[in-house]
């Protein structure tokens, strides 16, 4: 019998440790499926962030080197211009890359720098108990804004992608869920895509990923998975965002 489904070479057979229903297992299995079937597992570099996913080394079965809190994209930078013929990806949380490491993922996508970002945003701060993170919604309750996020006192939730769209620098934005089978092939597409153009060395590129998350959200699997396309891709709409590269290939 053919055999139509296993493991990805580039992830190990380490079980998880994420909660049931974690968007992070699935993330880290379409990472390594494309890393597999681009044939660049011998060359890919990865950075795991602080947070849930701190310890995303014991799972990919590549290059891995942990940055401070925050400084994901900063580490990125520094590992492609020593070493510009490696694949590398940052692996980042909402609180990680648009709390403290707003600056440094701001100014390495001005810069252009020729690294793809995994951003994973599952509008909490997961592995500390659930605070309201920058890309909490209004009205959501977390475990530092009971009653939900109040626009006077907490401001808006951040809409990184549409930030950094703005910048010269970037090549390539998307939104992405991994919250339905269609969703999950959609998103495999698109980290294929940016991990193409940055072998292609077309510049900055990231792709963000809403990741459901029922232990901080108070839900079960089935709800948080529904609460991704009912509630929160209302403020965080899922699709290609900037797309430069496409563009140049058209004119071509």
């Amino acid at each position: 019998m053919k055999k139509v489904f296993s493991r990805p070479r580039s992830l190990k057979s380490t079980p998880f440790h994420y909660c049931a229903g974690c968007g992070h297992s699935i993330i880290h299995r379409v990472i390594c499926e494309v890393i597999d079937e681009l044939g660049i597992r011998g060359i890919t570099i990865g950075v795991p962030p602080a947070g849930c996913a701190v310890v995303a080394y014991n799972y990919f079965d590549v290059d891995m080197l942990e940055a401070p809190h925050g400084r994901g994209c900063a580490v990125a930078t520094g590992i492609k211009r020593t070493l510009p013929d490696r694949v590398v990806f940052s692996y980042q949380g909402d609180g990680d890359l648009a709390a403290i490491g707003t600056a440094e993922t701001f100014h390495a996508a001005n810069r252009g720098e020729n690294i793809t970002v995994l951003f994973i945003n599952n509008a909490v701060y997961g592995m500390t108990g659930g605070q309201m993170a920058p890309t909490t919604l209004l009205g959501q309750a977390s475990t530092t804004s009971p009653p939900g996020r109040n626009a006077i006192l907490d401001g808006h939730p951040i809409r990184m992608s549409e930030i950094l769209s703005n910048l010269e620098g970037t090549a390539y934005i998307e939104r992405v869920a991994v919250n339905s089978a269609q969703n999950i092939l959609r998103a495999k597409k698109a980290v294929k895509k940016a991990f193409q153009y940055q072998i292609d060395g077309a510049g900055f590129n990231m792709i963000e990923v809403l990741s459901q998350c029922p232990t901080n959200w108070k839900m079960n699997t089935v709800e948080a998975c529904r609460w991704v396309d009912e509630v929160m891709s209302k403020t965080f709409p899922i699709g290609v965002i900037k797309d430069t590269v496409k563009g140049r290939k058209d004119a071509d």
